[in-house]
């Protein structure tokens, strides 16, 4: 009489337990990601990054797009041919294509499962982090996690000017992942009157990017003047580790060649503790001796006779 007693109880413990939803994984490998979509089903992709999407004109109005905590969440009220959407890291810049299409749904057919995406075992480190064979093992990966700055192919500078560069100039599409990179906070009302201060130029602070220890500030540059300006790092003033220039002069002001951007890279610090203001400046003065107070005319009579 236990045997049934105990199958009966068994039952009732399977037939009460959650059914736990199963997960889709894709991996990310810089191959587009199919995600098809059911007309009036949600499906959710897990992504655990904050990301912008990027949804094509044409389907605005039939997808809802949600995105938050790490999660976008997809919604098609009509019909979707083949379209592309765009995910791009907020803190790094980085993309991640996906592929979708909405179609009606069957009689019978099962909800699409969640979606989450992973980064790939083959996407190849870029900008300075050395590429280990794939045969690499997880305690030799652990032992150089703590020299992976000291060991990147490539110069911060390059790579964080490389970065500003794209992001201002490129399409989206084109921006390259930087890990570690960050996105800092910039005052708009920067004075860098100082910063060329020989030549006849406006400059504008644009944005900036910190790397390890090293930040990058992009500056856009206007001539004022009627004449073309060559341009020369040795007029920078201000204590900057590199300086690139988008294009070598400045065409005269109203022209379509008057403006450029200027790349500047400095160490420990953002560009305003760089620039000549900040430097700490002291009165030589101030370390001379004070003077010897002057005798009276009664101690300075005896002395003249």
């Amino acid at each position: 009489m236990k045997h049934p007693v105990l199958a009966l109880l068994g039952l009732l413990a399977v037939a009460a337990a959650p059914i736990a939803q199963a997960v889709e994984i894709l991996r990310w490998e810089r191959m587009p990601l199919a995600v098809p979509l059911k007309v009036g089903q949600e499906r959710i992709v897990f992504i655990d990054r904050n990301v912008r999407v990027g949804v094509p004109a044409g389907v605005g109005e039939r997808l809802r797009v949600q995105s938050a905590g790490g999660a976008v969440y997809l919604r098609a009220s009509e019909p979707i041919e083949p379209t592309r959407l765009q995910l791009q890291d907020a803190d790094t810049g980085a993309l991640i294509l996906l592929d979708i299409a909405a179609e009606p749904p069957k009689d019978g057919e099962a909800e699409l499962e969640p979606v989450r995406i992973v980064e790939g075992n083959s996407t190849p480190a870029r900008y300075g982090n050395q590429s280990g064979g794939a045969d690499e093992t997880p305690a030799r990966a652990q032992d150089q996690a703590g020299t992976r700055a000291a060991r990147r192919e490539t110069p911060v500078p390059v790579v964080l000017t490389r970065f500003a560069a794209q992001n201002l100039y490129a399409p989206l599409r084109t921006v390259e992942p930087l890990p570690g990179v960050m996105r800092v906070n910039l005052r708009r009302d920067m004075d860098l009157g100082t910063l060329m201060p020989t030549l006849p130029v406006r400059a504008l602070a644009l944005a900036s990017w910190r790397l390890e220890d090293q930040w990058v500030t992009a500056v856009r540059l206007t001539n004022t003047g009627a004449r073309w300006v060559t341009l020369d790092p040795r007029v920078l003033q201000g204590d900057f580790l590199t300086a690139t220039f988008q294009h070598e002069a400045l065409g005269p002001r109203g022209t379509p060649e008057d403006t450029t951007v200027l790349y500047l890279v400095t160490r420990g610090r953002g560009l305003a503790q760089s620039l000549l203001p900040a430097i700490h400046r002291f009165d030589p003065a101030a370390h001379l001796p004070l003077p010897k107070d002057r005798p009276t005319d009664a101690k300075e009579a005896p002395d003249a006779q």
